[in-house]
């Protein structure tokens, strides 16, 4: 009797046990590591959805020699949404990438422009197909492949702007065509990157017949940095052996509308802009040294309407410099020097500028939680008309996000 007892309990158990597993093996599998990530059952598409928000008060002073308060910046300089996954296959993925703050949108009121006069939500929209391991493609609106400090995310900076060069001359983000290719010999790792783009930045009402070419050779001699180590600042991995990139790039915009290309105000006529970028990037225990030179021309860097106003684009060079050390307790110290020489060409509406910065940042959970704080002396703002404005500023900074 208990054999057939227990023969009925086993019956009656399977079917359930049967459910069971059927209905574990249909919900989504959830990760954390990085944000929130969902993928599902059949693993034909994955979400990962995070968040990061950079607040910030800084002071600026009259002159060099008065510390009397010349403006107060309080505000949440960014707010960002993000969504990347795959579909289809793993080979397939995406990138979503939104801004909220009224600073992080790239428009003016001052400015009715051409090309776009709404607030700038959308900063990435991009597929990528990556067939194997050494080539990866893409499509869509995100950065093109410029100086690294700019393809650096906003949220891996070890100060609490990018420098003064940067802001002068980088190729900011477009829409079209992107491919990388990246193979090693031996230890020696090395990068193509190029670009075939409307030119015209992003979120644009109408484009014309000029594109944009962008092109970027990455020499990794000592091979690859520690978790992509070479695209955040600061050496938080604490690379064991010396590790070194080297890299140069350039980029051509024919018939650019734009002061800066793809960003900026409109021109009232149309020029050829050339941009060239050579950087270096050096991390060994803690220490990191970064090195930057960029350089622009134009064919018509002086543009006037009707009425005889003028709008130009800054051409010349500029150079920047960055040397850091993170200690065992994740306190970061940081120096920053940077100088933009502008060509003779518009040196009657650009002055040579230069800019001094100390930074302290605690790294409490990498750069996705941190504290930062900033002292820093500048020669001229290049937000304000032609002067001779020496002034100081300080800032601290909260960095928050997922």
């Amino acid at each position: 009797m208990k054999i057939y007892t227990l023969l009925l309990a086993l019956l009656l158990a399977c079917p359930v046990a049967a459910v069971a597993q059927t209905q574990e093996s249909n919900q989504p599998l959830f990760n954390f590591k990085r944000g929130v990530g969902i993928v599902t059952p059949d693993s034909s598409f994955s979400i990962n959805m995070r968040f990061r928000v950079q607040s910030r008060a800084m002071y600026n002073s009259v002159a060099k020699d008065d510390f009397g308060v010349s403006e107060y910046e309080m505000r949440v300089r960014r707010l960002r949404l993000r969504f990347e996954g795959f579909m289809y296959s793993p080979k397939l993925t995406y990138n979503i990438q939104l801004s909220f703050s009224r600073g992080d949108m790239d428009w003016s009121m001052r400015d009715q422009s051409n090309i776009n006069t709404s607030p700038n939500v959308v900063r990435d929209a991009v597929v990528y197909y990556r067939p194997n391991d050494n080539w990866q493609f893409a499509f869509g609106q995100t950065k093109l492949p410029g100086n690294r400090q700019r393809v650096i995310s906003s949220g891996d900076q070890q100060f609490i702007d990018r420098s003064i060069v940067n802001v002068a001359f980088n190729v900011d983000r477009d829409f079209g065509f992107q491919a990388v290719y990246s193979n090693q010999f031996g230890g020696f790792h090395y990068m193509l990157k190029g670009a075939l783009t409307a030119g015209e930045g992003r979120n644009v009402f109408s484009t014309d017949k000029g594109l944009a070419y962008t092109g970027r050779l990455e020499l990794l001699p000592f091979g690859k940095f520690t978790n992509g180590g070479d695209y955040f600042e600061g050496d938080l991995e604490r690379e064991q052996t010396p590790k070194l990139s080297l890299a140069g790039g350039m980029s051509h915009n024919e018939g650019a509308r734009r002061t800066g290309g793809q960003i900026g105000r409109d021109l009232y006529e149309q020029s050829d802009m050339q941009t060239y970028i050579f950087d270096g990037l050096l991390k060994y225990r803690g220490m990191a040294l970064y090195a930057e030179y960029m350089a622009r021309e134009a064919n018509n860097p002086i543009t006037l309407n009707a009425a005889g106003d003028r709008r130009h684009i800054l051409t010349g060079r500029g150079q920047n410099y960055q040397l850091s050390y993170i200690f065992p307790n994740n306190v970061e110290l940081a120096g920053r020097y940077s100088r933009i020489t502008p060509n003779q060409e518009v040196r009657s509406l650009e002055n040579t500028e230069e800019a001094y910065l100390a930074g302290v940042t605690k790294y409490l959970r990498a750069h996705r939680l941190k504290l930062q704080a900033n002292v820093g002396y500048h020669s001229f703002n290049p937000f304000l008309p032609v002067n001779n404005d020496y002034h100081w500023t300080a800032g601290v900074q909260v960095e928050l996000g997922i």
